[in-house]
Formats: structure tokens, C-alpha cells, sequence
């Protein structure tokens, strides 16, 4: 599911023998995420055969990476052991950010969330500013849970990330982020491996780590003062050659031709679909609005101008989903961010999929809200962290004494 960067895979060579370190790392994302918690659900998810998965499972085992425990019904022959990664007790502490907040909280391994909050975050004020407060926020979680058992920090933010260096590139609203070495920044405060990441993905990840096993490929659209989109494939991020995938925001569309983009180009989706837009569309027909906040309490008191436009900010978004959904033809697309949360804006977009898609894609297509609503992000970002720190663990194995494996982890070093 979490994209391995070309950095990380090279940590793990040595490990196994030829051929079984990515098998190995797979087992880990699918076990983390998770996606499967038996021998039989990643066999079926991988296409090997169960012995190979048994003597991965078991070499995982041996090194602390992966637990078992209890046991799940199955519907035949005898009980499966119920997989899990590292311990119970261990986590990683996340941020999705936002321009004016951000939401906190602890994740822990498979996607379960603890002690969520908001809190202030100002983008405005620029990493250097903005960074030690938040960082002050995720360590006082850290203290309360426990600090020896803290793997790692995610962070989601609202721009495009390199995430191989873990930096905002060329963000349009982030002024000052540019090429600052967030991820490093944040590995030197915390002492555990780091994880940034566009907040699309985030929530991408985030998102099918709760929904069934047979959903394989979706496209998750975040809507909120901006529009981002990611791309789940095989039950993986895609990120595509450059690390762009899912970019919907920028593409050209009818009715948006003499509108200025933040890109520098005219009449991209983003002008006339984002929570931004309609602030801007809702002042200029005379109304009152200042943030999307304020669009959305407009839509949900059933204001005709404010309903319109939401409206056709939907029919817009969907416009440029069609040409995605007949392309990928995915099993699922979910919605989030803030204008998801109005059923007009949710029924345009539905609307205008099954107007403008072949019948074959729609036929089983699911078009609904994420089920993770606003902690979506968080628990992607939180993901991340902790599949950076089992590539981690799985790159130190075999550099190590046997004797001390288990004291390298236990030191807050190791995998989740």
C-alpha cells in the first residue's frame, strides 16, 4: 500500500536471501496497513505460494517485526493466527496539516487513532516558525504514551512533496516551505524515522487501510480551500514517474477560461471547483464568506446562491473525474475534505460519473464520502511513519548480532 522510496530499498539488501526481501518488505506493508492479518489473506493478496508466506511470516517473527496472537475464524480447516506488526503498546504520533490548523494524534499500527485533536498551525508563518509548535504538541503526546515506545512521525501537508527528501517542492500556497528539509527536521527533534507526504496521498492511504481487501484501486479527491487527488492501484500509493500522479488540480476546463490559476495558467479545476473559489464566486455574487467554513454553514442553512454554487462545483469536479474513472476504471472513488461533508456537492459529483462514464465502469463503481471523514490524513501520515520505520528495522537486520536485534529495537530504533 506505502510507497518503499529508492533510498529505503536500498537499506534492505543483504538482508534475506535473493528474491525475498521484497517479499518481506510487501509482507510488512500489508500486515502494518493493515490490509491482511492472516497467512492465507497475504498469499491471496500476493499471489505466493503459502509455504513462501509461512517462511517469511516466520523470519519476521523471529526478528520482532511481526507478532502473533489469538486466533480468526476461517471458513474451513483450522484456525488462522491473527498478524499484527511489532507491539500493541508501539506508535507513531501524525499531523494533517491545514492552512490555519492542524489535526494531531497517535496511530497506531493498522490504522487505529488515539488522543486526535486540533490544534493551531499557520502555514503563513513558514516552517521555521510553524514547526517547533507543532512539534511541541506531538512530543507532549509522545510524553503521555510512553517515548520509549514512539517509532516514528508522519506529516501531511498541503502542497507537493518530494518525499524522498521530505520537502515541500514549488508549493503554490506555502510560502517560505520551499525545499526546506522537513522530514530531516523532524528526525533530528524526535529521533525516530520521519515521513512527509502530499495530503492527498495521505488521505489516500489512510483510507484503504479501513475499506474491504477487494477494493484494490481507488481514487481518493480531497476538496477543501484547494483540490488534490490520490491514486490507489494493486492496493498501492501511485505516485507515478515524478511523483505527480493524481494532479487533477490543473486541468483545463469548460467554464473556467478567463480565471487566473494560482499556477499561472487560466481555467484550471481548481478556479472554479476548490473551497477557495467558491469564497471567491459567493463574495462577487454579494455574500458574506471568508472561508470555506463559511460556504459550507451557507450550503448546510440551505442558502439558494451559496447551494448553486456548490452545486455546480460538484458538476465541475466530476467533469474532470470522468475522463479519470473511464481511464483507470478503479473500484471506488471517495470524497473528503470539507466540501465532501455537503450532500449537493456530493451528488453533482455522482451525478455527472454516471452521466459521462461507460456503463461498464460504473456498473459496480463506489462514489461516497471517506468513511475516516477528517482523520483520513492523520491516519495515512501515521502509516507512513511506521512503514518507514519497519523498512528501517528490516534494512538493519543482518548488520547486527543476533543478541541485538532485540536491543535495537527495544531502544526505539526498530520497526513498529
Amino acid at each position: 500500500m506505502t510507497e518503499i522510496s529508492a533510498r529505503d530499498r536500498k537499506t534492505t539488501k543483504g538482508v534475506y536471501p535473493k528474491g525475498t526481501t521484497t517479499l518481506a518488505t510487501r509482507v510488512l506493508e500489508l500486515v502494518a496497513s493493515g490490509q491482511a492479518s492472516s497467512r492465507a489473506e497475504l498469499a491471496e493478496l500476493l499471489g505466493t505460494a503459502a509455504s513462501t508466506i509461512s517462511l517469511t511470516v516466520a523470519q519476521l517473527v523471529e526478528r520482532g517485526l511481526i507478532a502473533e496472537e489469538g486466533t480468526q475464524s476461517s471458513t474451513g480447516g483450522r484456525p488462522r493466527r491473527v498478524l499484527r506488526a511489532g507491539s500493541n503498546d508501539e506508535y507513531a504520533v501524525a499531523a494533517d496539516v491545514g492552512g490555519r490548523h492542524a489535526r494531531i494524534g497517535v496511530v497506531l499500527p493498522g490504522g487505529g487513532v488515539r488522543d486526535v485533536a486540533n490544534v493551531p498551525f499557520e502555514v503563513a508563518d513558514g516552517p521555521e516558525v510553524a514547526l517547533p509548535r507543532l512539534a511541541a504538541h506531538l512530543e507532549s503526546l509522545a510524553e503521555q504514551r510512553g517515548r520509549d515506545r514512539l517509532r516514528g512521525v508522519g506529516l501531511s501537508l498541503p502542497g507537493p512533496v518530494d518525499v524522498a527528501s521530505g520537502a515541500v517542492v514549488l508549493p503554490s500556497r506555502m510560502l517560505g516551505w520551499n525545499r526546506f528539509p522537513v522530514g530531516a527536521w523532524l528526525e533530528e527533534r524526535f529521533g525516530v524515522p520521519a515521513a512527509v507526504d502530499n495530503d492527498a496521498n495521505c488521505m489516500a492511504v489512510g483510507e484503504q487501510s479501513v475499506r474491504p481487501a477487494e477494493h484494490r484501486q481507488s481514487i481518493m479527491v480531497k476538496i477543501g480551500s484547494a483540490i488534490g487527488a490520490g491514486v490507489i492501484a494493486d492496493g498501492r500509493l501511485y505516485r507515478g514517474a515524478t511523483g505527480a500522479a493524481g494532479d487533477i488540480t490543473h486541468i483545463r476546463i469548460d467554464g473556467g477560461a478567463d480565471i487566473p490559476c494560482s499556477c499561472g495558467n487560466t481555467g484550471c479545476l481548481e478556479t472554479v471547483a476548490s473551497g477557495a473559489a467558491l469564497v471567491r464566486i459567493l463574495r462577487e455574487r454579494g455574500l458574506d464568506v471568508a472561508s470555506p467554513e463559511d460556504v459550507v454553514r451557507l450550503a448546510t442553512d440551505a442558502d439558494p446562491e451559496a447551494t448553486r454554487a456548490v452545486r455546480r462545483a460538484g458538476d465541475h469536479l466530476g467533469q474532470v473525474l470522468a475522463a479519470n474513472v473511464n481511464f483507470f476504471n478503479p473500484d471506488a472513488v471517495y470524497l473528503g475534505g470539507i466540501l465532501s461533508t455537503l450532500e449537493p456537492f456530493v451528488a453533482a459529483v455522482r451525478s455527472k460519473l454516471y452521466e459521462s462514464c461507460h456503463p461498464l465502469v460504473t456498473e459496480h463503481l463506489t462514489i461516497e464520502r471517506a468513511s475516516l471523514g477528517a482523520d483520513a490524513g492523520l491516519v495515512g501520515a501515521g502509516l507512513f511513519a511506521l512503514q518507514r520505520a519497519l523498512t528501517r528495522a528490516l534494512g538493519g537486520i543482518g548488520r547486527a548480532t543476533p543478541g541485538a536485534d532485540r536491543q535495537h529495537t527495544a531502544a526505539g530504533h526498530g520497526g513498529i
